[in-house]
């Protein structure tokens, strides 16, 4: 095969991998997705067992973090996202490409925690927009025999020359987003002064009315009272489609999954206890269902973590029959159910908020067999 020849088909492989990054902008609404695409296209264009991209934050570590070929449960193994140290740290410091036979000999090599996959051959290439390094991709053990070439490194460039205004892009869209919403909640503030208030202040105003003719006119003051009721029951309305509307921004940038990965993780840290997180594939979900979904989970992981003195609480997002399920369940102390309405924690407020988008809340408990919290809405 001639040199030419085999040049076309890297480009063609390199435009293939990136098309996949770009279109990613247009179908997904987090930076991270994004991310997720360029790692899994570098790995599949160079044949590499492990792939990963890493973003700068401000303080030379890694804001953000992707890997491709290790499991959510090595992950956990593995701790933290990785900061300013060994070879990962030279290359936020040098933003240069680095190719290595065997990155254990390399002097910049230090070490990896102890469930860290085993790593050999080493290819990192920064994605870069002029000197600003927006990211650096990481591929190690190359599958085919020899490691990684010289020209699987220009390969590489390439995509990562491409991979930048994938990235570019993708942070302009969220930003775009971001202050779209900004002056959604500045909407829905307005809305909520202007409708909300003015209800809450006749309510206060006929209150006041009814009390004064309790006395005096208890037939007018019966029709006062009334008055009272329906006014309340707007105002309450009103207030719940504000809350429905105030979607977590943590949502916009990380979508439903990982904003719960991220949350389970964060408890996971903070409690005694063990909180783990299983996510099989989820159906598309409306971004007013995907809220009602995240406040439910944190209700039913607040009092878990609160009330069930439990060893191990779990978090299993998943699809089944064209519905979408959240289930929280805990090893705790258990309840009596019937009992713990109206005891504050919050069954009944979860319930509410699954059938204010057509779904249901189940909890299943017993005093010394833990507790079962599922949720179901339809996709």
């Amino acid at each position: 095969m001639s040199s030419e020849s085999s040049e076309s088909e890297d480009l063609d492989a390199v435009l293939h991998a990136v098309s996949s990054a770009v279109l990613a902008v247009t179908r997904h609404l987090s930076v991270r997705e994004v991310l997720g695409v360029i790692v899994r296209s570098a790995g599949r264009l160079l044949d590499a067992r492990y792939a990963a991209l890493g973003v700068p934050d401000d303080q030379g570590a890694f804001a953000e973090f992707v890997a491709e070929g290790i499991s959510d449960e090595e992950w956990d193994a593995i701790g933290p996202t990785p900061r300013q140290h060994g070879m990962l740290g030279a290359m936020l410091r040098e933003g240069v490409s680095v190719r290595l036979p065997d990155i254990r000999r390399d002097p910049r090599f230090e070490s990896w925690p102890r469930a860290h996959p085993v790593l050999k051959d080493f290819l990192g290439v920064p994605i870069l927009d002029g000197d600003e390094v927006l990211g650096i991709i990481f591929l190690s053990n190359k599958r085919a025999p020899g490691g990684f070439t010289e020209a699987d490194q220009r390969l590489l460039t390439m995509f990562a020359a491409h991979a930048a205004l994938a990235l570019t892009n993708a942070r302009l869209y969220e930003r775009s987003r971001e202050l779209t919403l900004v002056e959604e909640r500045t909407r829905m503030a307005r809305e909520l002064h202007d409708a909300v208030t003015q209800k809450l202040f006749s309510l206060r105003l006929t209150a006041r009315a009814a009390a004064s003719l309790v006395a005096g006119d208890p037939v007018r003051a019966v029709r006062e009272l009334d008055r009272v009721e329906r006014l309340a029951g707007e105002a309450l309305a009103e207030l719940r489609a504000v809350i429905v509307e105030l979607r977590p921004a943590e949502l916009d940038r990380h979508g439903l999954a990982e904003t719960l990965r991220k949350h389970v993780r964060l408890l996971d840290r903070l409690h005694p206890a063990s909180f783990s997180f299983e996510e099989a594939p989820v159906c598309d979900l409306e971004p007013e269902i995907e809220a009602v979904v995240l406040r439910v989970a944190q209700e039913a992981l607040h009092n878990a973590s609160r009330h069930s003195k439990a060893r191990a609480v779990g978090v299993r997002l998943g699809c089944e029959g064209g519905r979408v399920f959240l289930e929280v369940s805990d090893d705790g102390t258990g309840f009596e159910v019937a009992a713990a309405v109206g005891r504050g924690l919050g069954i009944a407020s979860m319930g509410d908020r699954a059938e204010a988008v057509g779904g249901n809340v189940q909890v299943r408990s017993e005093p010394g067999c833990g507790t079962l919290v599922r949720m179901e809405v339809p996709a």
